[in-house]
């Protein structure tokens, strides 16, 4: 079982492997071209007929190489800011809890949402986790993070998306992905921090500066 301390010892390489997996998934399932995004991406009638592997591989889907680079660009950030906030164990439930809860977000309350693809829906989870996780271990920027993210779901929700993140993405921005993503990763992590021992298991305390 992997502890605090051994996370802490990794090396650079191993603390940035998950995120190395998941964008080496995304981008094999690129080469094929649009059969296997048709096959594999969220498609709430498909889903509904029995194939739920599109509840998970959706996300690893995505409109085209800039809508790739993008997420691969927001998961590469993403983990440079939170990634050291929680053990690797730790992360690992939080892309399944994410991927699995964002798209039974769609499917529930978001019926006229027939597609989906792309990594954002689960990249705003992964933020909100290692953003809260930061702030329980004591790292004080964890507020600023959580404030920015919180303020971008908001206008999401308000305005439509950002300016330039349609274009920029070569197609349509499902806002609803990204609320219904860092739900889920905000009440997965509280669950996996909320009790003392699995605490202990999966966060990773802020670095002692003194003696």
């Amino acid at each position: 079982m992997q502890t605090n301390d051994d996370w802490v010892k990794l090396p650079l390489w191993r603390r940035w492997g998950l995120p190395f997996v998941l964008g080496i998934a995304a981008l094999l399932l690129m080469l094929p071209g649009n059969e296997a995004a048709e096959a594999l991406r969220y498609q709430r009638e498909a889903i509904l007929d029995g194939e739920l592997w599109r509840l998970l591989s959706g996300h690893l889907t995505h409109l085209g190489w800039s809508h790739l680079v993008l997420n691969l660009v927001g998961l590469g950030l993403i983990w440079a800011l939170v990634g050291e906030s929680l053990t690797t164990a730790a992360w690992l439930l939080l892309l399944f809890c994410c991927a699995l809860f964002d798209a039974l977000g769609l499917l529930l309350f978001s019926p006229e949402v027939h597609w989906y693809v792309g990594l954002s829906g689960i990249l705003h989870g992964l933020f909100i986790a290692g953003s809260s996780a930061r702030l329980v271990s004591g790292r004080r920027d964890g507020v600023l993070l959580l404030l920015v993210l919180l303020v971008k779901l908001s206008w999401e929700q308000m305005a439509g998306p950002l300016p330039g993140s349609e274009s920029s993405a070569g197609g349509t921005v499902v806002v609803d992905a990204h609320l219904y993503g860092a739900i889920a990763g905000g009440f997965s992590v509280a669950l996996l921090l909320g009790v003392p021992g699995w605490r202990r298991r999966f966060l990773v305390p802020a670095p002692t500066t003194g003696p």
